[in-house]
């Protein structure tokens, strides 16, 4: 298996609250990108939302290959999002893309 960081960005339709934001991250948490060598490198932050309301957010997610791990990212993003009461249509998701490799051989 490979640790792979995975960046998932999306928009906020009609922006998001402070509240749906920190809700978002807390349920993410787990697969922060700073438990790996190249988060804390690279500074990554969970969640960046800039003014526009589009979003990114970067995941550690450990997986076979390149594409099991983006699609994990995205099954991720998308549960955390619905979860924190965010439907599909109020943050839409773009392509999923590996932002660094952390493996171990």
């Amino acid at each position: 298996m490979t640790t792979y960081v995975i960046t998932v960005p999306g928009t906020f339709v009609h922006g998001v609250s402070d509240a749906s934001r920190a809700d978002v991250e807390r349920r993410l948490r787990p697969q922060d990108p700073q438990n790996t060598d190249l988060g804390e490198t690279e500074e990554l932050s969970l969640l960046t939302v800039d003014e526009n309301h589009t979003f990114s957010v970067r995941l550690e997610v450990e997986a076979a290959d390149r594409r099991t791990a983006e699609a994990e990212a995205v099954r991720l993003v998308s549960g955390a999002l619905r979860e924190s009461g965010l439907s599909e249509n109020d943050a839409p998701l773009g392509p999923a893309a590996v932002t660094g490799i952390d493996s171990e051989f």
